[in-house]
């Protein structure tokens, strides 16, 4: 009697947890057409379902963003290791991870924001989702892959440049990255692989060159 109940108990898991892949699948692609200010409504609508369903596996929608974020980032943080270990330098390496960050975010704006900001009226899940939840853990992730070649090359005597530097690094990727994502294309828009060339620029040098063109 347990061996058929531990069986139906697991094919029922099983069931749920393939459920679950397919409405993040669902969801990830109505957020990529509809935007990402997207009601739950209109997202369990496209989807072919009940916005009663989303609630029963993600509780909100912060949990569907939580749940969302997971998978997305997941794989953008596998396409950064991957395009990292092929670098040559510790330079090609931030470039390669710079380039492959603003590829995945630009592949699907809206899901990007999806996942990475608050819908009005949701601020009371800001931490869950900025700070504790799937992308706190991603960019923790990404600050490791970054540390981890600096203390090779460095060693242990700059630690406190091992500590803070990819910290920061993350927070000027990040803000330069979303700010380009956000803006309309112009004339003087960088496409994606200038602006990962500044970037990247702009983490190894500074602005210094720039500077000393002016003087």
């Amino acid at each position: 009697m347990s061996a058929t109940v531990d069986g139906r108990t697991a094919r029922w898991q099983s069931h749920r947890e393939e459920r679950r892949r397919e409405l993040i699948k669902s969801a990830r692609k109505a957020v990529h057409r509809l935007g990402s200010e997207a009601s739950m409504e209109d997202i369990a609508g496209a989807a072919g379902t009940s916005k009663s369903v989303f609630y029963r596996y993600f509780g909100d929608k912060a949990g569907l963003q939580q749940a969302m974020g997971e998978v997305v980032l997941g794989q953008m943080q596998r396409r950064m290791q991957e395009a990292a270990q092929s670098a040559q330098t510790p330079r090609e390496g931030l470039l390669a991870m710079v380039s492959a960050y603003l590829q995945m975010a630009e592949s699907s704006p809206n899901v990007y924001a999806f996942i990475t900001r608050l819908s009005p009226g949701e601020a009371s899940a800001q931490d869950a989702i900025a700070a504790s939840g799937a992308l706190g853990n991603f960019f923790e992730q990404i600050t490791d892959m970054i540390a981890t070649p600096m203390r090779e090359h460095l060693g242990e005597e700059k630690e406190a440049v091992i500590v803070y530097w990819p910290t920061a690094a993350i927070g000027l990727v990040r803000n330069a990255g979303e700010m380009w994502l956000g803006s309309p294309a112009s004339s003087t828009k960088p496409d994606q692989a200038t602006m990962a060339g500044r970037i990247t620029d702009w983490l190894c040098l500074g602005i210094a060159p720039e500077l000393k063109t002016t003087t």
